[in-house]
């Protein structure tokens, strides 16, 4: 199956009918008077950045041959190392993930409640510590050169940073989200798992064993399993605090500071 042939016939569908259902909301708020272009900014954004934090880390796969790409399945047009099927999956999959999160909240709108009052330091701590001794043993791994653990310390290394940003700026607000993040993660984690395996098995790309654990599901290595997850669960964390009143509060509560403690430091 042809790069492209996967993501029309696979990943494009699904996207459709999100962007379909976007746009019946857009005219019931137009109607009402209430149009907001707002969250579907917010996704659109979330794909940029998604572009540009995930492109030198995938050519640095590529590269170093974590995995490679069926000549004759590909186009051959590339940028760096990858395919240009490779560049708009990274958007595809941004903006299925995003909007889905997006239908989820406009569904169950009491996600996002709560004050923002209490910062969850404790929690903000807890999460924050754990995740920094996830990402120092992964880097660990990496450093060591220990080829079986290679390409799930490379994930873990690449996508904890982004989550640890946005854990210790809102692991309480998200942890008041926890029931529309798991609805919006486990979905497409799970029918992105089925779209993995399918190309794996038609060679449209291979992994490399060699620096893989052998661990799989079917063809699927539990690395895939944990890439998926992992870039999904960016997304959703990133849209819920982005669209969270007691998010935006505390930002703003955060910038104010920020000139007074530069004075205070110059002074």
């Amino acid at each position: 199956m042809t790069y492209f042939a996967v993501l029309l016939t696979l990943v494009v569908p699904p996207l459709v009918l999100l962007v379909a259902g976007r746009v019946i909301r857009l005219r019931q708020d137009h109607h009402h008077g209430t149009l907001r272009w707002q969250p579907l900014l917010i996704v659109l954004l979330h794909a940029l950045l998604a572009l540009v934090y995930t492109m030198p880390w995938d050519n640095y796969l590529v590269a170093s041959g974590v995995w490679w790409y069926d000549e004759t399945l590909v186009t051959g047009l590339s940028i760096g190392y990858i395919p240009i099927e490779e560049v708009i999956f990274f958007i595809l999959q941004t903006l299925l993930t995003g909007l889905w999160t997006l239908l989820l909240l406009d569904t169950l709108p009491y996600a996002l409640d709560g004050d923002v009052g209490g910062d969850g330091r404790p929690r903000h701590f807890v999460a924050s510590a754990m995740i920094v001794t996830i990402w120092a043993a992964s880097a660990a791994v990496v450093a060591a050169g220990w080829q079986p653990m290679r390409y799930a310390a490379l994930i873990l290394v690449w996508s904890l940073i982004p989550i640890l940003i946005q854990i210790t700026f809102g692991a309480d607000l998200l942890w008041r989200s926890r029931a529309v993040i798991a609805l919006a993660v486990l979905p497409t984690t799970l029918y992105l798992w089925l779209v993995d395996a399918l190309a794996i098995r038609s060679g449209t790309w291979t992994i490399d064993p060699a620096q893989t654990t052998g661990l799989a599901l079917g063809p699927l290595p539990v690395e895939e399993m944990l890439f998926f997850f992992m870039t999904n669960l960016i997304v959703a964390y990133g849209i819920t605090l982005m669209l969270s009143p007691a998010a935006r509060i505390r930002a703003a509560s955060i910038a104010s500071r920020w000139p007074r403690r530069q004075s205070a430091g110059e002074g």
